[in-house]
């Protein structure tokens, strides 16, 4: 398996990027404009990363069991997308156009985000109502293989939580096209710590998502 790694960064402690999180950030009350959000992405940018174990999840994205740090929740699922050469050509599309967050309703910002190494994006989730929640995250390592693609981005100061979290897929030997997500997170945000069952079954359903949605793009596509 080959792995393109970006910069690892420390947990921060007491500085800037510590205190990021704090205010009204991460939830917010109307759709963020895009003056915020572009505003939110210059914060973050270049700042620590909220945990100190960049790549922590490349293993278990691989199918390898491998439990996550302490301290931290371990939520995987994975589901055949589809079979053969066009399935996988169109999921690594999927992938690379952020159609796992953009097919549920996800806002990623910039519009144009690569998949690539050190590459920070800001997804704007609505929670219900007026409430809506901003993360920023910096892809951590990317996988760019014949039969296999994809990537894990890490959080960074502004999010509910603090981890990593990896989206491939893998062309099978007996050419299946499985997708697979894989988080490892704890709460970052007061909220979401006091959120607990709430939170954790908010991002059960987004992860199942993230698989529906690349499902549907691969059979839009094919």
């Amino acid at each position: 398996m080959t792995l393109s790694l970006g910069a690892r960064g420390p947990v921060p402690g007491h500085g800037a990027a510590a205190r990021l999180w704090q205010g009204d950030d991460v939830f917010v009350l109307g759709r963020p404009s895009d003056a915020r959000v572009t505003a939110l992405l210059a914060q973050v940018h270049g700042t620590p990363l909220t945990y100190d174990l960049a790549g922590m999840t490349a293993d278990a994205a691989a199918g390898r069991d491998d439990d996550p740090p302490p301290g931290f929740r371990a939520v995987r699922a994975s589901r055949t997308v589809g079979s053969g050469s066009d399935d996988f050509a169109a999921a690594c599309d999927g992938i690379r156009r952020w159609q796992l967050h953009r097919g549920q309703g996800f806002r990623v910002e910039p519009a144009d985000a690569a998949v690539a190494p050190g590459t920070e994006v800001v997804t704007v989730v609505r929670l219900g109502g007026p409430v809506h929640v901003l993360a920023a995250c910096r892809i951590v390592w990317t996988v760019d293989e014949d039969d296999r693609f994809g990537f894990a981005y890490g959080t960074l100061g502004v999010h509910p939580a603090s981890g990593e979290e990896a989206f491939v897929v893998e062309r099978a030997a007996s050419g299946d096209v499985v997708a697979r997500v894989v988080a490892f997170s704890r709460p970052h945000h007061p909220l979401a710590r006091l959120g607990g069952p709430i939170t954790r079954r908010q991002q059960a359903v987004a992860t199942e998502g993230y698989l529906e949605a690349l499902d549907r793009h691969v059979h839009g596509a094919t």
